[in-house]
């Protein structure tokens, strides 16, 4: 495809980044109907971003259409009015800059172009498009049908009302095939591995199929008597909770009683209460032969809970006389109620004894003596650990109490192993997996003898239902296989927490679940949960979870097509938009930690769909992940994994519709050199990254062409202000194109002569888009690697290739000299600090070298003493902090009005509220404008230095920016005429 045959996208300029980031950011703490929940995978993306992503994908960039919206009458007249209030407020500081400039000063800033109604209407269409984007992206709008609309029609606009297909070929958890659905566009999914597969039928395929359908359960014959209207999947999810809560009645008819309850103590309120969780510790003989081959416990920690005011504990009694012991529950109400019967009782606020166990070996309870760690994986691959009870969790009538084990509920853990069990192996080696090492060889082993009995029974129930539900209703086929896929995810969802790797969670007093991390690693003390209560992670909760995320899928859109395939056969007749999430070099082993669930969905499912589950265990053979293990070294892993993304980029190019740019998700993982020792070049090429270079390498090799890089932090963050920090992203979306056919070669020098022409432009667009600070070097990336992969190749003086890594290398040098030529626009004072600060910060320096520094920018010590901004004393200079500013400063009132004082003032601002924040953005005028340019600038210096403390200001005030302009417009429009600043 040659330049100039497709219209450039929204994508590909400019995105209102940091609400897209803030939204996906948000999704984490929603639970309740958000379809990431329906199954666990390992790297989901938020909804959020992908809808954005997509969106961002298919609507045109306003550039494209200037003459059309110059051509709308009422569009043209908002520019105009907008061009005449720029042009007032440009003449004004162009007359004041020239007056300046023959004066021979330097401390006026240059106003830049003259601005034209072309750049302001294509500014205005973007910020109407950002609008959308912004509404778009929030969860309550997810179906709202006002927001899809509009959304919807600026897609058909774009795309001359026929869009293509989005299609993601690792479709992993669904998240992007989803968002492309409820956008009204043809999702198309694969993968090889048969767990996302079932995934995302489960969330695009399935539902639209049963839009519509009343359920046909009995009860809801009943209550429903009319068919009424059941809008999407609704019906679908009733009858999901009504016979998941059919299968969790009967099993516990058929298992009830391996689950007893427990008498409560007088202090929770006596009588019988259903036991939520059993806590248990793993046990080995004790390698000391004074203990006499007794087992002791193995414990992280014996905290039961650390909330404040209800704290609880384990404390480990060793038996007087006896090589036995036995556990105790203490809390901070039964330590106060022996106090209170005995005055000389000595309080107890936590353990005894904090732990037995740690990464470094155990400590035998009885003795004391060492228990290396090598033993216990020795005792464990001989089958000799065993397991002791330390505490039962109950909901008493006060809530959620802690009560001492007692042999009773130890022997109702002791259940015959059931014969009907998965028999496979746990891989002999695998990135992520530690556990075999204690013996744990087979799925199997990951559970207890009463937790397979219980998947066993619910594995049988899901086939029961298939025959209740015809018997029930007389549907047969599809909706009958459909209600037990879904029920089967309710129970593979129980497995995350019903097995004996689940730590329990002492911060909220519940359990936590398997995969916290993507790993399977071994846990000592861990809890049991009891599935048929309604506690998190039971079968009923489970049941429940799956049924609200069908009521909160999208209604009203097309069925989607999912396919088990490996991404190396990719075919797209036509032509589709690609967006995707492929695997990362080591990161994650998807397909061994899949098998976790699919030996029980197979178990379920095999009757149901055998052609979606046709092996014993999910294929690894073609994985792209670079494990080690499997391809007997790194070397070769690393070959493999680059060669398999080679055919798949290759094969995306030649499948793509290329009126479309591609997005592909990296996942940012590789830890960052450190380059403070080093200046220029080297400085920034020890910024790149190996596997992030070598990820764009492979891209651009196979002919794509980099036309944008979008950090997203979607990770979950503490409070608001948290999102000022300097975090890296947790992923960054690559926006690429086939690479023009009529592309050429470039020497070095070309490339940086059109990365110093053109990145001054992009980074205009970025800064429009309010791009975050700590986000505009990666953001960066993508212009300039638009720049260096335009060319077919680019070559060193000698005639060897300019390589990635240098590449990015010269793009990051090169967007340190641009934001530095962009200095012009401030004052001298400014100017000075700003080199002051990038040498010291806001430490003390020479006064000698302040002067010196003073000469070079044509100002003095003594102004900028009297301009606020410095302190001088004792030979020493020192830039004012913001909290030493002059608390009664008004600009207005300034004789020397300096851009970095108006700018740490703003900062310093904020922390009184956002009102008055605003009220001095407008009483800066067009100088405010500056300010945020010179926050964007301290950022970088301060993300260079490391800086971390002095970069949340700076960030925070470009963050919150678009929120105080908008508050400062009320105020001036609201408010009496003013005298602007210049």
């Amino acid at each position: 495809m040659k330049t100039g045959e497709y219209r450039k996208k929204l994508i590909e300029v400019a995105l209102p980044l940091e609400d897209i980031n803030r939204e996906a950011a948000r999704e984490n703490y929603i639970y309740r109907g958000n379809p990431s929940g329906i199954h666990k995978w390992w790297a989901q993306r938020p909804l959020a971003a992908c809808r954005a992503m997509v969106f961002a994908s298919l609507v045109d960039d306003p550039s494209e259409r200037v003459t059309e919206l110059l051509a709308d009458a009422g569009k043209r007249a908002m520019a105009e009015k907008g061009f005449r209030t720029r042009k007032k407020a440009w003449s004004q500081l162009k007359a004041t800059f020239d007056k300046a400039s023959r004066a021979g000063l330097k401390s006026v800033p240059d106003p830049g172009p003259e601005p034209k109604i072309e750049d302001i209407i294509e500014e205005q269409e973007r910020d109407r498009l950002f609008g959308i984007i912004r509404e778009l992206v929030k969860w309550e709008n997810s179906n709202d049908e006002r927001v899809l609309k509009l959304a919807r029609d600026e897609i058909m606009k774009s795309t001359d009302g026929k869009p293509p297909p989005v299609y993601d070929p690792f479709c992993g958890g669904g998240s992007i095939p989803l968002e492309a659905q409820r956008l009204g566009l043809e999702a198309l999914a694969s993968d090889l591995n048969p767990v996302p597969v079932l995934i995302t039928k489960s969330l695009i395929e399935i539902p639209p199929a049963f839009a519509g359908k009343p359920p046909v359960n009995p009860e809801a014959k009943r209550r429903f008597t009319s068919s009424g209207s059941w809008k999407g999947a609704a019906g679908l999810a009733e009858d999901i909770r009504y016979y998941g809560h059919w299968m969790r009645d009967e099993a516990a008819k058929r298992i009830g009683h391996f689950y007893p309850k427990v008498k409560l103590p007088k202090e929770h309120g006596g009588g019988e209460a259903t036991v939520i969780a059993w806590l248990w510790a793993r046990t080995v003989a004790s390698p000391n032969p004074a203990a006499k081959g007794a087992h002791v416990p193995l414990v992280r920690s014996f905290w039961l809970s650390t909330k404040a005011g209800k704290k609880a504990w384990i404390e480990p009694v060793i038996e007087a006389g006896r090589l036995a012991y036995h556990f105790e529950v203490c809390s901070q109400k039964t330590e106060s109620e022996r106090r209170a019967q005995d005055k000389g009782y000595e309080v107890k606020t936590e353990p005894s004894v904090a732990g037995t166990v740690s990464r470094n070996g155990g400590v035998c309870l009885l003795t004391g003596s060492p228990i290396p760690l090598e033993y216990v994986r020795a005792e464990g691959r001989a089958g000799r650990l065993g397991a002791r009870l330390m505490a039962i969790v109950v909901e008493a009538p006060s809530g959620r109490a802690y009560c001492a084990p007692n042999h009773q509920h130890e022997l109702a853990a002791e259940v015959d192993q059931s014969p009907d069990v998965p028999d496979t192996d746990l891989p002999e080696e695998a990135l992520g997996f530690r556990v075999q090492n204690y013996g744990m060889t087979k799925h199997r082993h990951l559970f207890t003898a009463r937790q397979l009995a219980a998947l066993g029974t619910f594995c049988d129930l899901v086939g029961e239902v298939r025959t209740r539900l015809v018997a029930d209703s007389g549907e047969k086929g599809l909706y009958a296989d459909a209600i037990a896929m879904y029920l089967a995810f309710a129970v593979s969802k129980y497995s995350i927490y019903g097995n004996s790797l689940v730590p329990w969670y002492t911060k909220e007093d519940r359990p936590s679940m398997l995969f916290g991390r993507q790993a399977v690693s071994m846990v000592w003390d861990y809890a049991e949960v009891n599935p048929l209560t309604e506690i998190g992670g039971s079968l009923g909760k489970s049941v429940s979870i799956v049924a609200d995320i069908l009521d909160n899928l999208p209604s009203g859109v097309r069925m989607g097509s999912v396919t088990a395939k490996s991404a190396t056969e990719i075919e797209a007749a036509g032509g589709v938009l690609f967006s995707t999430d492929p695997p990362y070099y080591d990161n994650v082993p998807y397909a061994d930690l899949s098998d976790f669930f699919y030996v029980w969905l197979r178990k379920m499912l095999l009757p149901i769909f055998p052609a979606l589950v046709p092996t014993v265990l999910v294929p690894k053979a073609e994985e792209l992940v670079a494990d080690p293990f499997r391809h007997g070294g790194r070397d070769e892993a690393r070959l493999f994994f680059e060669k398999g993304m080679g055919r798949i980029f290759a094969r995306m190019l030649r499948a793509a519709d290329g009126r479309f740019p591609t997005t592909v998700y990296y996942a940012f993982k590789q830890a960052e050199e450190d380059g403070s020792d080093v200046e220029g070049e080297e400085a920034s090429a020890a910024r790149t990254s190996t596997g992030w270079e070598t990820f764009l390498q492979g891209l651009i090799d196979v002919g794509w062409q980099i036309d944008g890089t979008w950090p997203l932090r979607t990770e979950r963050t503490g409070r608001m202000r948290d999102n000022a920090s300097n975090a890296l992203a947790s992923s960054i979306v690559l926006v690429c194109r086939p690479r023009p056919d009529d592309a050429g070669l470039a020497s070095r020098r070309d490339f940086l002569a059109a990365l110093k022409k053109e990145l001054p432009e992009a980074l205009r667009h970025l800064r429009k888009g309010n791009i975050a600070p700590v986000d505009l070097a990666q953001a960066a990336i993508g212009p300039g690697m638009a720049v260096f992969s335009r060319y077919a190749r680019v070559l060193e003086a000698d005639g060897s290739p300019v390589g990635v890594r240098t590449a990015l290398a010269l793009i990051n040098q090169t967007l340190d000299e641009v934001l530095a030529e962009q200095e012009g626009e401030f004052d001298a004072d400014t100017r000075w600090a700003l080199a002051w600060f990038d040498q010291n910060g806001f430490k003390e320096g020479a006064y000698g070298t302040a002067e010196t520094l003073c000469t070079a920018k044509n100002t003095s010590v003594a102004g900028m003493v009297e301009a606020g901004i410095v302190v001088a004393k004792a030979g020493k200079v020192r830039l004012l902090k913001k909290e030493e500013l002059a608390p009664d400063w008004n600009p207005a009132n300034d004789s020397r009005l300096t851009v970095w004082e108006a700018t740490h003032h703003l900062i310093r601002s904020l922390d009184s509220g956002e009102q008055v924040a605003a009220q001095l953005l407008k009483d800066l005028g067009a100088m405010a404008e500056v300010a945020r340019d010179l926050s964007y600038r301290l950022y970088t210096v301060c993300e260079r230095r490391k800086w971390s403390q002095e970069a949340i200001g700076y960030n925070a005030l470009v963050l919150i920016w678009p929120d105080l302009k908008r508050q400062a417009d009320e105020l001036k429009a609201s408010g009496p005429a003013q005298r602007e600043l210049i």
